[in-house]
Formats: structure tokens, C-alpha cells, sequence
């Protein structure tokens, strides 16, 4: 029978390279990858075709409709959390204390999609959306900028526009400005602001190849005095506002630098009768919470890759060489029956056909890992030329992601740096197995794949090229950036303070609010402070720190070790503490920051606490076990 499956290209392109018809802004990022063989992609498309063709069964595709001019703006706005815009029915409150966190950058994307969606409301006559204007003090898009240039000229808005022109016809063509040399990474300015400034620049990066893994860009985060906020280290509550502001500061990302962000609309597959493969994430988090509560990763992928890394690191090839389908039929059938009773024995398993079940596990999932909605969107990184760039959308995508698809993929992308690790002896270095893994994730039975003709071998290596980032770059990416917490803190300090609605220009309040915030950061002034640190799990009695401009985390925590030996505690039994020569890196205590303008936040030890006190002064501060470790009383 005929299969429409996505992985099903027009025509598998030759393995030698061949040069393709490109766009400009990715030339060399094609030249530059020329080297680096796809062989690996190639045949790990066929032996998805071959292992679906196998079953004789047809795949559940969604049609994804044509969304009406407009459409597209409305969704974005919902999700942006501000449906009120739209007239929707919501808290008036919550809408004016998210605007009122927006940078500029982020306020003129609002402001786009706004004035786009207004248009398209007028133009099938339906009743006006409500305009924010007065709240953003910036000029409309398109049909209203130009008559606004005039009277109150814009800077930024100019640039854009006459950058965004000129962008067509320049050639941008740097993937690594400093090839194993190391960067610095800002995450304390909004990306799209820092690339604002380079616009207003002209900012050109300088044109280099990508070679290897060896020569990719190291980068190092700039560790401002507040110190690293990784995922994890926020409460669930704070992480819950997270994705919303990374979906604005993404949105205002691309249109700095000219990029559409598309997106799909959640594609609706049938459901299955199975309890494993082709289960929904959620479903099979729910189902393993009963088992294990507090369950983050599915179980059955725990126990994958576990297999894998006891025994399959060392294999020649793993991922790449494929295992027998037949033998892997027959296991995943085993492992829907057994699993969850604990009869299945892994002891005999082929690796081959172990990682074969992974990719298995990865293809079959309802929806694509890294979501339907946003896989277009990942897939669009390859076309920033920049590589910083590159990492600062690919960030705001991970935060986007659904906890479950985030967690898993970072599970996934663990054990692939192990697979890279192990590289003299499996064969297997990093755009191997980013050639390898790349089909399986962004080919997916459930999404149509219309690849033009002549652009299988850029896509191709443009989806190979991010897999390599998101392994590569992984610990950097899972990092929540400075201004994100900082815009977290707004909108809790906001919503605490309840602003009385008497004066009904909107631009007033925010105005108020504003000028609360810069009371607090006058005071900020304090040469040093005496507070108290708890340790109830731990003491009875509070730890009195005094705090200078020098205290940072690190300190504390010493000062609470040297406390407990000067008081005669008994350590080993209360907790299992310093060893390791008085090394920070080896206790399994952390202090939190819990309260205030914050839910719960897990203090980075570089963190310097006056500094912190200044900005969230009625929090407390509590140590904590790390949860990580286990319990020693």
C-alpha cells in the first residue's frame, strides 16, 4: 500500500554531496557542513521507513487546516496570557501586571500581533479589539507606523523596519565567530534587546566554518552578583509563569532579526490500546506517579537508557548500527506484558536492538518530544545565522516546552553526551549521533512533512546541526536567564500590591508601579546587614550571618558547618556534610530563598546575599538538604 508517513521523502539525495539551490543567510552553514558526512541521516530515514513499512499499518495523520488571517495572532495572545486583549473574559489585574514587566523589545511584539489581529477583525467587520497603545507609549506596526514617524519618530521601530529591508539582501554567514575559543553568554539583558543593540550597530558577525565538535564556540555564562537560576531551581509555582515570558521575549527574539516564529496547532491522534509505546507522556507519567511518586522521566525510558549506559556505551556504532526489527517487535510486545510486573529481564537484550527500542519510543510518542505546536519552530533555528543567537532562541524554546517533554528531553540528551563521551570507543562522535537522532525527532507520524523539492539535504542538516546544539550546549540551555527571574519577581511583587483602580488611564498606573519599583532600588544603599538564616530540618535555632558586600552563599553555608562542629553536634548523624577538603562542591546542603517576591528559589553558591537581600528583603532564608542526596537521619 501506499504510506503518506512524513519520513517518506520525495527522493533520498545522493551521499555525496550534491549543491542544492539555499537561501543566503545559510550558504556557509551548508558549505561549511559539506564535510561532515550525512550518510548516517540517510539511513537512519530508510530504516524508519523500512521498521513502519514492516508493520503494514497506515499512520494517523492530522490535517492542519489553513488558519484565516488573524487567527494565528489570537492563539499567540492567548498564550502569551492576554486573552484580555482580545475581549475575552479575564482578570483585568493579572493582564496590566504582565505588561507592566515587558521590555521594550517584548512590548512591540504584543503590540504587532495586536495591531495585526485588529485588522483582520475590521476587515470581517466584527466589533474592534480593545488597543494598548496607552499602555505601551509605542508605535503600531505596518499601516500606522508611518504616518506616527513623523510627528514622534521611534528609533528602534525605524531600525527594524529599515533593517529588516535591508536584511534580504545581505549575506550573513557566521556560524562561529571564535571556533574553540570561549564566549561570554549574557543572560542578564533580554535577548532581543541585546540584539536590538547590535541591529542599531549594523552588526555583521564574522563569517567562519563549522569543522567539528572540537571547534564548536565554548561559552560561559556571565554570572552576575545574583548569581545562575538553572530549571529546577525555581518552585513550580515561579516555573508555571516562566514559559509565557519566554514566549513573548522568543517572539520579540524573531522579530528583531527578522524570522517568522511558526507554529502549529496541537495535531489530535487517535488513541492506543497500549500502556508503553505510543502512550502520551502525560498518561505515562501519571501511570508510573502510582508506581514511583515523583516520577519526572517515563520509567520505561529510565530503564532504556539505564540498559544502554551499563552495557551499550562501550558498542561499536550504537544508534547508528541497526538492530534486527523483528527482534525489536517482538520486545516491545514482551515489555507491554511485563514491564510494570518486573518479569522482563534485560539481561539478554541485544544493545543494538535496545537503542532501537529508544528511537522506537521516541517516533511512536503521540506528539512529537519537542511538541507539534513548536517542532517548526526548532527546526527554524537552523536559519539564525548567529550561533549565540541560535542558543538564545533554542533557550526560550526548552523553557516553552511542557515540564514532561522538557524532563524527558533532558534525559535523553544526558545520555547522548555519555554516547559522545565514550567517541574512541563506539565510533561515535557528536554529529554522528546528532545524524542519528535528528530524524527522530523531528520526523513524526502524526505531522504532514512537505519538503520542497531540492531542500531534503539543507533541512537535513539544519535539524542534524540543532540536535548537535541542544547536546552540545545542554547545560547552558537549561538555564532560566536573569531577566526572566527578574520579570518572575515583577509579576509576584505586582500581584501582591493589588494597585486600587482610581485613576483610569492605564499608562498612570504603570507609571505607579514603576515607581514603586524605583523607591525599592533607591534604598538598595545598605553598606551591610544582620539577618537570620534557618536550618529547621537541621537546628532548632536560626544562624545569625552578617552580610557585606562580599558574602556569598558559599560563605554561609561554611559559617553553618563551622557552627555545627564549634556547637558539639554529632554531624554524621544529623547530616552527611563537608569532606572533601572544605570544597563547596562536595556537600549536599543548599540554601533557598523562599518568600517575598519569590516562591522558592535555590541560591546559586556565587550568589552575594546582600545584593539579594536588596531585591527581595522580606524573604526568608532556609537550608536545606539537597534532594538529590540521600537522606543520612
Amino acid at each position: 500500500s501506499t504510506r503518506h508517513c512524513p519520513w517518506k521523502m520525495n527522493q533520498l539525495p545522493p551521499k555525496t554531496p550534491v549543491a542544492s539551490p539555499v537561501s543566503e543567510s545559510t550558504n556557509s552553514r551548508v558549505e561549511a557542513l559539506d564535510n561532515l558526512s550525512m550518510d548516517s541521516f540517510w539511513l537512519e530515514v530508510e530504516n524508519i521507513k523500512q521498521s513502519t513499512e514492516a508493520e503494514q499499518e497506515e499512520c494517523s495523520l492530522a490535517d492542519v487546516k489553513t488558519q484565516e488571517e488573524g487567527e494565528a495572532e489570537a492563539e499567540w495572545l492567548q498564550d502569551a496570557g492576554l486573552a484580555e486583549l482580545l475581549g475575552e473574559p479575564g482578570s483585568e489585574q493579572d493582564k496590566l501586571v504582565l505588561l507592566s514587566t515587558l521590555t521594550r523589545t517584548q512590548a512591540a511584539a504584543v503590540q504587532r500581533r495586536l495591531d495585526t489581529y485588529s485588522r483582520s477583525r475590521r476587515r470581517r467587520n466584527k466589533h474592534p479589539v480593545r488597543d494598548v497603545r496607552d499602555i505601551f507609549g509605542v508605535l503600531g506596526t505596518q499601516d500606522t507606523a508611518a504616518e506616527k514617524e513623523e510627528s514622534s519618530p521611534d528609533p528602534l521601530w525605524h531600525n527594524l523596519r529599515t533593517s529588516n529591508t535591508q536584511r534580504k539582501s545581505q549575506d550573513y554567514s557566521c556560524t562561529v565567530r571564535n571556533p574553540g575559543k570561549e564566549e561570554v553568554f549574557n543572560m542578564d539583558v533580554a535577548y532581543s534587546e541585546q540584539a536590538a543593540v547590535l541591529l542599531k550597530g549594523s552588526f555583521l558577525p564574522e563569517s567562519r566554518k563549522l569543522k567539528d565538535g572540537n571547534a564548536l564556540t565554548r561559552f560561559k555564562i556571565l554570572k552576575g552578583r545574583l548569581g545562575v537560576t538553572r530549571i529546577g531551581d525555581l518552585s513550580a509555582q515561579d516555573m508555571k509563569k516562566i514559559p509565557t515570558l519566554a514566549l513573548i521575549e522568543l517572539t520579540a527574539l524573531c522579530d528583531i532579526l527578522g524570522f517568522e516564529l511558526k507554529r502549529n496547532k496541537a495535531a489530535k491522534l487517535k488513541t492506543t490500546e497500549k500502556r508503553l509505546f505510543g502512550v502520551p507522556l502525560n498518561t505515562l507519567l501519571e501511570n508510573d506517579q502510582k508506581l514511583l511518586p515523583n516520577t519526572k522521566v517515563p520509567l520505561l525510558l529510565q530503564a532504556l537508557l539505564s540498559c544502554l549506559e551499563k552495557r551499550g556505551l562501550e558498542t561499536e556504532g550504537i544508534l547508528r548500527v541497526s538492530g534486527s526489527q523483528t527482534r525489536i517487535k517482538s520486545l516491545e510486545q514482551k515489555l507491554e506484558r511485563d514491564f510494570y510486573s518486573g518479569l522482563f529481564c534485560w539481561d539478554e537484550v541485544h544493545q543494538n536492538d535496545v537503542s532501537g527500542l529508544l528511537k522506537r519510543f521516541i517516533r511512536e510518542l503521540p506528539a512529537p518530544l519537542l511538541t507539534a505546536e513548536y517542532l517548526p519552530a526548532f527546526a527554524a533555528v537552523q536559519n539564525i545565522p548567529d550561533l549565540k543567537q541560535r542558543l538564545q532562541a533554542l533557550n526560550l524554546l526548552i523553557l516553552i516546552l511542557p515540564e514532561s517533554n522538557r524532563n524527558t528531553l533532558k534525559a535523553l540528551l544526558e545520555f547522548l553526551r555519555k554516547v559522545v563521551a565514550r567517541e574512541n570507543n563506539n565510533k561515535m562522535n557528536l554529529w554522528n549521533v546528532s545524524t542519528v537522532m535528528a530524524p527522530n525527532l523531528f520526523m513524526h507520524k502524526g505531522l504532514p512533512n512537505k519538503i520542497p523539492e531540492g531542500k531534503e539535504k539543507q533541512l537535513a542538516e539544519g535539524a542534524a546541526d540543532v540536535v548537535r546544539m541542544m547536546i552540545h550546549y545542554q547545560d547552558l540551555l537549561w538555564t532560566v536567564s536573569s531577566f526572566l527571574v527578574a520579570q518572575v519577581r515583577k509579576l509576584n511583587e505586582s500581584n501582591s500590591k493589588r494597585y486600587q483602580f482610581c485613576d483610569k488611564r492605564i499608562k498612570n498606573l504603570l507609571r505607579k508601579i514603576h515607581a514603586d519599583k524605583d523607591k525599592v532600588e533607591k534604598n538598595q544603599g545598605e553598606p551591610s546587614k544582620i539577618v537570620k538564616v534557618h536550618a529547621s530540618l537541621l537546628l532548632k535555632d536560626s544562624l545569625e550571618v552578617h552580610l557585606n558586600n562580599a558574602t556569598r552563599v558559599a560563605d554561609v553555608l561554611r559559617q553553618f558547618q563551622k557552627n555545627l562542629c564549634q556547637n558539639g553536634w554529632n554531624i554524621v548523624n544529623t547530616v552527611n556534610l563537608l569532606k572533601c577538603n572544605n570544597s563547596m562542591e562536595c556537600t549536599n546542603l543548599l540554601l533557598y530563598e523562599v518568600g517575598g517576591n519569590i516562591g522558592e528559589h535555590c541560591l546559586d553558591p556565587d550568589t552575594y546575599l546582600l545584593d539579594l537581600y536588596h531585591i527581595n528583603p522580606h524573604a526568608e532564608w532556609i537550608i536545606k538538604q539537597n534532594p538529590s542526596y540521600p537522606r543520612m537521619f
